[in-house]
């Protein structure tokens, strides 16, 4: 008999979980708290409390190609960034196809988990759930936390002076889904992230003023990048990261900015970062400058205090007469139905290894799926996180000693506040984080093994995009498509748009990248036999 898994959540992360369960001839059972999959992108026109929530107009920042489970490819005929709807469609279709609906049991609350009187020998959990009412408990073997970290709205109001006093309307980006209701309003959005960034944008074709404050700016990216390809097909590749990793910092540092800074000059929007070295999650916006050139949002610093009815700005600066205060200020990172000690093991900090297992526990049975952001897409990050986590649940792959892991932890630490500035943030090099995933279960591919047995795909695996397929081309799990799906990804990317045919599809050249890259060092080889 399979070991009984408790799966809290049926988004992307719950879906990947039972998928991954079933691989490994384990029982999932899974609690949803709606009446349908999809999580975050079931979208409903009012916010429902402990439920992440979504915006009537939001699409996805990464593209079809990037974004799929490793061998569930998009219908060739989806756009390459999809509306909320189709990539709910694209969830749904996956849930029948890999029959994982008969697993959920769905308008079901999880309430409580918590360990068992014997769990330091059994590893068992009891969980308690409620549903029409009535309150049951079952025991499980492990429990994997599928709820995301988009529910509990944070709004910092002890950084706000003031706020308490201001008279006009106060909401968080969770509670906002439609312009309608803003037409003719002043809006100050406090928060330049992508959702602050939609928002603001959205408003100022309605709104009588929109203004974004923001603490530290941004990189504001393209989902449209050179010659018209998705932005991820061409950032997110091997190459790429090792050039990124690889090279003298100064150098990567200045590559970096370079590419952040290739579409218009941050600064002179006021929207570039307070250090723009550092890897901070970019915002996709095609429309946000465009918005600024034209007058129809305005970005400010951080603001220094609120009145009655208006913002005053660092900068001295006051927006006057404001009818209403989104805050675009993340979220809280809260699990209500878990002892908050399981995954806060030191300083009041989450402390999880490759941020998923809870290290000090005296058994492995607890893992935390989807709690860390990156570069690339959470589908695939969360199937290859859920895959190693049936693994460990099963007992074919084991975790180092709790020493190493908390050494392993602090080292992520460490690398955290160089990248991004942050110990507390939840994000990670996504290449990095995924190649580390895949060989904990073997299914990590030798770029040169490739080279030497496949050198068509060895090319296209690491010149190409880094997609999710290249996790499903070897070791448990490995799917028989996977090859053919790299040598055609752009194939599928690029069709939906040829609706007018004019000329055969264009695909990018592999190689341009590093030539370009690799005209600088002979610049500057050529400037200095110029000059002696």
């Amino acid at each position: 008999m399979g070991k009984r898994v408790a799966i809290i959540g049926a988004g992307v992360s719950g879906l990947a979980s039972i998928r991954s369960c079933l691989e490994e001839g384990l029982k999932p059972t899974c609690f949803e708290k709606s009446d349908d999959v999809g999580g975050l992108w079931k979208f409903s026109d009012h916010g429902e409390e402990g439920r992440a929530s979504i915006y009537r107009s939001v699409f996805t920042n990464s593209s079809k190609e990037m974004t799929c489970f490793a061998d569930f490819p998009y219908p060739d005929d989806f756009p390459s960034f999809m509306h909320h709807s189709k990539l709910l469609e694209y969830l749904t279709a996956y849930a029948k196809e890999k029959n994982l609906l008969k697993y959920i049991q769905f308008k079901t609350l999880v309430s409580k988990v918590k360990k068992r009187p014997d769990f330091s020998i059994t590893g068992q959990w009891d969980v308690i759930t409620e549903k029409d009412g009535k309150q049951e408990s079952a025991i499980f073997d492990a429990v994997m936390v599928c709820s995301g970290h988009h529910v509990y709205p944070n709004i910092p109001k002890e950084s706000f002076p003031g706020l308490k006093h201001f008279k006009g309307k106060c909401i968080h980006s969770w509670d906002y889904k439609e312009p309608g209701i803003f037409k003719g309003k002043r809006v100050l959005v406090v928060g330049l992230g992508n959702s602050g960034c939609d928002i603001a944008t959205e408003l100022s074709h309605t709104a009588e003023k929109v203004i974004i404050s923001s603490r530290s700016g941004s990189w504001v990216l393209s989902r449209v990048w050179d010659d018209g390809y998705p932005w991820d097909m061409l950032l997110i590749s091997r190459f790429e990261n090792f050039l990124r990793n690889n090279l003298p910092k100064p150098i990567s540092d200045w590559w970096y900015m370079k590419q952040m800074n290739s579409k218009f000059k941050h600064e002179n929007y006021g929207l570039m970062p307070l250090n723009g070295t550092l890897r901070k999650e970019p915002v996709f916006n095609d429309e946000l400058p465009a918005r600024i050139l034209c007058g129809a949002v305005s970005i400010k610093p951080n603001v220094k205090a609120f009145t009655e009815t208006s913002a005053i700005f660092e900068d001295g600066t006051v927006f006057e007469a404001i009818d209403c205060v989104i805050f675009a200020t993340g979220y809280s990172y809260d699990h209500p139905f878990l002892d908050d000690s399981i995954i806060k093991s030191r300083n009041n900090e989450i402390t999880l290894f490759k941020g998923i297992f809870p290290p000090l526990l005296e058994k492995p049975t607890m893992a935390m799926i989807g709690f860390v952001q990156s570069f690339g897409s959470a589908i695939p990050t969360n199937d290859l996180q859920s895959r190693w986590v049936a693994q460990v649940i099963k007992g074919t792959c084991t975790l180092p000693s709790v020493e190493d892991m908390m050494s392993d932890i602090d080292e992520t630490i460490r690398k955290r506040l160089e990248w991004f500035g942050k110990s507390e943030t939840i994000q990670t090099d996504y290449i990095t984080y995924m190649d580390e995933l895949a060989s904990f279960i073997g299914a990590k591919p030798s770029i040169l093994w490739l080279f030497l047995t496949d050198p068509k795909l060895a090319l296209k695996v690491f010149f190409g995009p880094c997609s999710p397929y290249q996790f499903r081309l070897v070791g448990p799990g490995k799917w028989p498509g996977a090859r053919k799906a790299i040598l055609t990804q752009w194939d599928r990317a690029v069709k939906p748009m040829k609706t007018r045919v004019v000329g055969s599809p264009q695909k990018p050249h592999l190689f341009f990248p590093f030539l370009k890259l690799l005209a600088i060092p002979v610049l500057f080889i050529a400037v200095w036999l110029m000059l002696t």
